[in-house]
């Protein structure tokens, strides 16, 4: 599954979230909060509104990248670059992404002009982060801390568990080299 359809079954999927769940106060589940966390603020929108096709066309992700292998587009284990998208943007990525094409008719419209013609979707993608880089990596970077601490406190009650369990397995119930209990 390529990634423009991706994006479009998450946008279809959270529309169908927002009416399903509405809030205390009326209004939707993710409005401002999920804007917040993602970082699509009125900053990023005004920054975004700028680019132009020129923009995305004249961006050299090679040289951005300093990239060792040439080859990278090519495939990897028998897998097409294509089929590979998913490791190229990261879920909160991925969400960013939903979000601000459905803020930005502006982004939505150049997408649409560039994409499969002019640049393949992954490209798109890789060449919007390094764009709105400075405005949105602190907000990815919350996001990887609060999956660590997630993923951390997900493993810290799974291993207690474990210790109970082996604690009371390695009790001895019976000495055979010892007295008798009576």
């Amino acid at each position: 599954m390529n990634i423009a359809s991706r994006i479009r079954r998450s946008f279809f999927r959270e529309e169908k979230e927002k009416k399903k769940l509405p809030s205390v106060n009326g209004s939707s589940s993710s409005g401002k909060n999920e804007d917040d966390l993602l970082g699509v603020t009125d900053e990023l929108i005004d920054h975004v509104r700028s680019f132009t096709i020129d923009t995305f066309k004249n961006f050299s992700l090679y040289d951005e990248e300093a990239c060792v292998n040439p080859l990278e587009d090519e495939e990897d284990d028998g897998v097409s670059s294509s089929e590979n998208v998913k490791k190229d943007l990261s879920d909160w990525q991925e969400r960013h992404a939903v979000l601000v094409l459905s803020k930005s008719k502006e982004l939505s419209q150049l997408r649409f002009k560039l994409c499969p013609r002019l640049l393949k979707e992954d490209h798109f993608w890789k060449i919007y982060f390094k764009l709105v880089r400075n405005l949105v990596a602190k907000y990815e970077l919350q996001a990887i801390q609060q999956a660590r601490i997630t993923r951390m406190a997900m493993e810290a009650s799974q291993t207690k568990g474990v210790y109970e369990v082996e604690m009371s397995e390695t009790r001895p119930r019976f000495s055979s080299t010892g007295p008798a209990i009576p």
